[in-house]
């Protein structure tokens, strides 16, 4: 009955925080890549790529000229649902300068559980990474951009030459600071803020 109890409080504080929520009462030291380290990634689909601790940020290792755009998001999310159609075309249409790594967190599920239940239902057939890594690499950007709110997804970060660069506070257009996407972005400000890192 306890079990029952904590896990409907559970829920319902989920239901209430939005798409996940990582709280925590302890100050603990996070776990974070440091400047060299490689991390290998293997998508759901089994394609791979290893990201590069570089310029206090990452890029990918043999390519990395690439613009990075890290998605991080839960298949439960609503509003990564909605929009992951809406990343597979910008995807195709960028693929020339841009990579979209998608980082499923917050749940412990198989590959084919992403597959099955978010990218052959959302048409979302760009990097995705299932990896027990994928925290590590949120701790890490966490840290690094001193994000000092409760992550929620999907959060986006967007990185140059392993540089995080600055992106349209869709909250508050007057943040010329602003380093990441918080919920649902239209496909249009993302493109805005990509091709201002093209022409450069």
């Amino acid at each position: 009955m306890k079990k029952l109890i904590s896990l409907i409080a559970v829920m319902t504080s989920l239901l209430f925080l939005g798409c996940g929520s990582e709280t925590s009462t302890v100050s603990t030291a996070k776990e974070t890549y440091k400047e060299g380290d490689k991390v290998e990634l293997k998508s759901v689909s089994g394609a791979k790529l290893t990201l590069l601790r570089k310029n206090g940020g990452f890029v990918i290792e043999d390519d990395e000229s690439k613009i990075v755009l890290i998605d991080i998001f839960g298949t439960f999310c609503v509003p990564c649902q909605e929009e992951a159609p809406s990343l597979m075309d910008f995807q195709l249409q960028n693929a020339d300068d841009v990579m979209l790594i998608g980082l499923n967190y917050f749940e412990e599920v198989s590959d084919e559980y992403v597959v099955e239940n978010f990218a052959a239902k959302y048409n979302a057939y760009y990097f995705i990474t299932n990896s027990p890594k994928n925290k590590k690499i949120v701790e890490t950007i966490v840290q690094d951009i001193a994000y000092k709110g409760t992550l929620q997804v999907p959060f986006k970060i967007v990185l140059k030459e392993g540089k995080y660069q600055k992106v349209t506070d869709i909250y508050n257009a007057s943040n010329p600071e602003n380093k990441f996407y918080i919920g649902k972005v239209g496909l249009d400000i993302i493109q805005q803020d990509i091709d201002k890192l093209t022409a450069k």
